[in-house]
């Protein structure tokens, strides 16, 4: 039987506690969308071109990462534990994703864990008030309840593209 319930997370405010259920529970289905795969699928390109699985990755956690710290917490520089985790920018001059190669599933998910880890536990001490409070930023406002927002579409809408690169290179 599945269960469909909301139950928000322990040791945060019933809003705080119910939004974060909801980002864990996207990170659940990207988990799930990786169990089983080919290693050679992590770097493996589709013949219509674009990013490679392993590419999405990194992508999803240093844009999580950076949203957490740019947005959420308003400060400008990452810790050295979070600046270990990339060793490249996420994305090239051109604009591009920065390829990703030579790191194993295990890596990604690592990684994966330990930002969104760091997000849990950063998110301990936001309160009600400052999870609603407009931040003001040269070309947009946002709250912390909008990024977590956008963190799941973002990881959604990557998700999709993981598992159409899965299934073309499962075919």
């Amino acid at each position: 039987m599945r269960i469909q319930i909301v139950e928000p997370l322990n040791g945060y405010s019933l809003q705080i506690g119910t939004w974060l259920w909801a980002f864990e529970n996207s990170r659940q289905r990207t988990l799930r969308a990786l169990q089983g795969i080919n290693t050679v699928l992590l770097e493996w390109v589709p013949a219509w071109g674009g990013n490679t699985i392993s590419t999405l990755l990194y992508h999803l956690a240093a844009i999580e990462v950076d949203w957490l710290f740019t947005d959420i917490l308003e400060e400008n520089e990452f810790p050295p534990e979070i600046n270990l985790l990339f060793p490249l920018d996420v994305r090239l001059s051109n604009g591009h994703l920065t390829p990703i190669e030579g790191e194993s599933l295990d890596d990604h998910l690592r990684r994966l864990a330990e930002v969104r880890s760091y997000f849990l536990r950063a998110s301990r001490e936001i309160s009600d008030d400052d999870f609603l409070r407009v931040r003001s930023f040269p070309d947009y406002e946002v709250t912390p309840q909008w990024t977590i927002h956008h963190l799941m579409q973002h990881e959604a809408e990557h998700r999709g593209h993981i598992m159409t690169i899965r299934e073309a290179g499962e075919a």
